[in-house]
């Protein structure tokens, strides 16, 4: 399949095929440890991605033998330095990276082998779908540094319960992918020569929905989830569905459905014959 090479980036590789952006971090010398400069070539590219007309999906992972192992250990030495003001700085562009990805309006999906520790885990949170491989290790680990995982903590909480997190924001230990599918982190596992297949067969199920559906869906979820189900929610559902039923992607969903033919925005390649 052909593939297209996105924009330069020195600590990301980006290309885009068949409508899929693929982001791989780029740093397999230090386990694609993140530090300022990766922060802000991802933070852009997120959102040059969301911005695409043309992208249906996105991939993120990892070059060489990681996901992503956190924090850049230099980027920490130099942060050590740094008075509260620049901490804070700092910070909120970490928090914005995440935000970013969270809110990508476009279906994601975090692409785990190896190491997913500290920051790489709430990566793999903040992605709608994760598929792990079955050798893959996870660890929230600031804690043994007398740090604390601030900035993950609300994609990391939402994915796997304040429950779970509470055992691993204090232990800090090691946990295997059994462990992370067990508690919600992953969605799936498979071992790591599967990877690719598994999820080229979970983009076959995403190119066949409706992108636009897809963007509302995930601002549903956002708008619903741990709310109680009063009247406003019940409203708030409603008009949804009524916009949604309303809209041309609606229609020509129901319309490709009731005629028996592929909707308009499915690829060629996976209409039925």
């Amino acid at each position: 399949m052909p593939k297209k090479k996105a924009a330069s980036c020195t600590t990301l590789d980006v290309t885009l095929r068949n409508g899929i952006g693929i982001v791989t971090l780029n740093r397999p010398d230090v386990h694609n440890a993140f530090d300022e400069t990766l922060i802000a070539e991802l933070t852009d590219t997120l959102r040059t991605l969301s911005a695409a007309p043309d992208v249906r999906a996105v991939i993120l992972a990892g070059a060489g033998p990681s996901f992503c192992a956190g924090a850049d250990l230099n980027w920490m030495k130099k942060m050590a330095g740094y008075g509260h003001a620049e901490n804070v700085a700092d910070a909120q562009a970490l928090a914005e990276m995440l935000r970013t990805l969270r809110d990508c309006p476009k279906p994601t999906i975090a692409r785990v082998h190896g190491a997913a520790y500290g920051g790489g885990v709430g990566l793999v949170a903040c992605c709608d779908i994760a598929i792990g491989a079955a050798e893959a290790t996870f660890a929230l680990s600031e804690a043994k540094l007398g740090l604390i995982p601030a900035t993950i903590s609300p994609y990391v909480i939402a994915a796997i319960g304040a429950r779970s997190a509470s055992r691993y924001f204090l232990t800090a230990e090691r946990f295997e992918a059994a462990e992370a599918y067990r508690i919600g982190l992953l969605h799936d596992i498979v071992p790591v020569a599967q990877l690719d297949e598994r999820i080229n067969e979970i983009l076959g199920a995403l190119l066949v929905a409706g992108p636009q559906a897809q963007r509302e869906c995930k601002a549903l979820v956002a708008a619903v989830a741990h709310r109680p189900i009063d009247a406003a929610v019940i409203a708030d559902t409603v008009r949804r569905i009524a916009d949604v039923r309303a809209s041309a992607e609606g229609k020509e969903g129901v319309a490709a459905f009731l005629g028996k033919r592929a909707a308009a925005w499915v690829p060629p390649e996976l209409r039925r014959k």
